[in-house]
């Protein structure tokens, strides 16, 4: 990893400062030092949240257990071993991709210590994808909190109230693109599913110290070219588009497609016993793919997407967009079988593999006949009846046009791109206690997961619970929240170039 200022390579490359869903969207598939940290939101600190009651917390989800559970994230260089011999200089948690689990109990205080060790001037902060936490926790530079410096640390503390599959990663530039994310999971202390295991599924894209990094790769798709220095290549690799998503599946094509960190040559492997029941939590923390997951020779019942419970589904794979979460039961059966993660448009895949018994490994390029069985996406899901949003009309309704294109990578909200000067222009404004839509109409040619910060939204009227909702060219998905978390919040693309191109914006609330 070139030892550079990647937020300044960025900004110099934009030329800025420092089921029941078709009704509404059928088509939705504090500033720190170098020996501690001072509050984010300590009066005067220009670091701190400045929405009105962005410390607040929201409504609890889970009463708090009173465990605290500590945790040391220390961010630096790394060289790390994907597997088959693959290795790559990246920037890790801990050295680590992905980053150690963190499993928690819903109602239990993460209290997380991170140190910046990046190379020059580089700084860094740590999104917690998918929590309701307070603003001043959501670790958005230059939004909630100042970037934490080399040699600085910045504690975040919050509760875990909701249960659920989440992960974390840097909101800083493009280095969601490097190794530094993982897992987070909040258990449910009532679980009231009954299975014997569970498997953690994590998905990933690869670039970074094997062709280029991941600042080039951004300066090559803004500078408007088709291929870019130091062997970036921009374009797939010749099969384009992808009917589920019904255009391109991006513009970056990626060297591997890691699942828990390997390469498809040499794959993690799951040890079980025939006829075991297991809950399969799938994160995507890739930054331009969407994953089709299938499990050979077996169905998956899906029962939760971004944490929160749907009714269940049967079926063959599921279509993960960049930020979603799903999980799903298997009931295994006897042999060895590939768990294949299909990089949606790229004609590449992941892989994993479930052992439980003898029999010789499947092929590294693998794929299923699940794959092209039925298909989850969340327009097909209903919420599971005790979180659906009640009743209640709109108060405040937000057109959010998803612009841009793809030649020029110009990406956008409603036009304008986002200003890391005045991140607050053109906000879509709330306040508390109001039932919000937001209409998102995506005008371009290309997918966009779009992903809302401190908040779960409900697709149409009983829809999915979500956070992260891929709306496809040329269509329209409607969502509602509740405004129960005060302060300043990203709405953006969850393909990281797209949002560093300029498809951010903020939703805030007023008094």
């Amino acid at each position: 990893m070139n030892a550079v200022d990647r937020r300044s390579v960025l900004l110099a490359g934009l030329g800025v400062a420092a089921g029941a869903g078709v009704a509404a969207g059928a088509d939705a598939l504090g500033s720190a030092t170098a020996t501690g940290t001072t509050a984010p939101n300590a009066s005067g600190d220009p670091g701190a949240p400045r929405g009105p009651g962005a410390s607040g917390s929201p409504a609890p989800k889970s009463g708090g257990t009173g465990a605290e559970h500590r945790l040391s994230l220390t961010a630096a260089p790394a060289t790390v071993d994907l597997g088959a011999g693959v290795t790559a200089r990246t920037w890790a948690f801990d050295g680590r991709v992905p980053a150690r689990e963190v499993r928690l109990t819903a109602g239990d205080t993460l209290v997380a210590e991170l140190a910046n060790r990046l190379p020059g001037r580089t700084g860094t902060a740590v999104h917690w994808h998918g929590m309701a936490v307070p603003n001043a926790m959501d670790g958005v530079p230059p939004v909630t909190q100042r970037e934490v410096l080399p040699g600085a640390g910045f504690t975040y503390r919050f509760t875990a109230a909701t249960p659920g599959t989440y992960f974390f990663h840097p909101h800083v530039g493009v280095q969601l693109d490097t190794g530094m994310y993982a897992a987070l999971i909040v258990e449910d202390p009532r679980e009231p599913m009954a299975y014997d295991d569970e498997w953690v599924v994590v998905l990933d894209d690869w670039l970074d110290g094997i062709k280029g990094t991941p600042d080039r790769m951004l300066q090559a798709l803004t500078s408007g070219g088709s291929g870019g220095s130091g062997g970036e290549e921009t374009d797939g690799d010749g099969s384009g588009d992808s009917g589920l998503l019904r255009g391109a599946g991006g513009s970056v094509a990626y060297p591997y497609h890691l699942v828990n960190g390997r390469v498809p040559a040499d794959p993690d492997t799951y040890a079980g016993k025939p006829g075991a029941r297991v809950r399969l939590r799938i994160v995507n923390a890739g930054s331009d793919t969407a994953y089709r997951v299938a499990l050979g020779g077996h169905r998956l019942t899906v029962t939760h997407t971004d944490g929160y419970p749907v009714e269940h589904q049967e079926a063959d794979a599921v279509l993960v967009g960049m930020g979603e979460r799903y999980d799903a039961l298997v009931t295994l059966g006897d042999g060895v079988f590939p768990l294949v993660a299909l990089a949606e448009g790229k004609n590449r895949t992941g892989l994993a593999l479930v052992r439980t018994g003898k029999g010789a490994a499947p092929a590294a390029g693998v794929r299923p006949a699940e794959l092209n069985g039925r298909v989850i996406t969340a327009d097909l899901l209903t919420a599971a009846e005790d979180v659906r949003l009640r009743a209640a009309p709109d108060d405040v309704t937000h057109l959010v046009r998803l612009t841009g294109s793809m030649d020029r990578y110009d990406w956008s909200i409603n036009r304008r791109r986002f200003d890391m000067r005045d991140p607050r222009a053109a906000a879509f404004t709330v306040r508390r206690g109001q039932r919000v839509r937001l209409d998102l109409k995506n005008v371009s040619e290309m997918f966009h997961p779009m992903h809302l910060h401190g908040h779960t939204f409900q697709l149409g009227t009983s829809g999915a619970r979500k956070d992260t909702v891929t709306v496809l060219p040329h269509r329209t998905v409607t969502v509602r929240l509740d405004a129960d978390n005060p302060g300043d919040w990203l709405l953006h693309c969850h393909n990281v170039y797209h949002g560093e191109a300029g498809m951010m914006a903020l939703l805030s609330y007023v008094s």
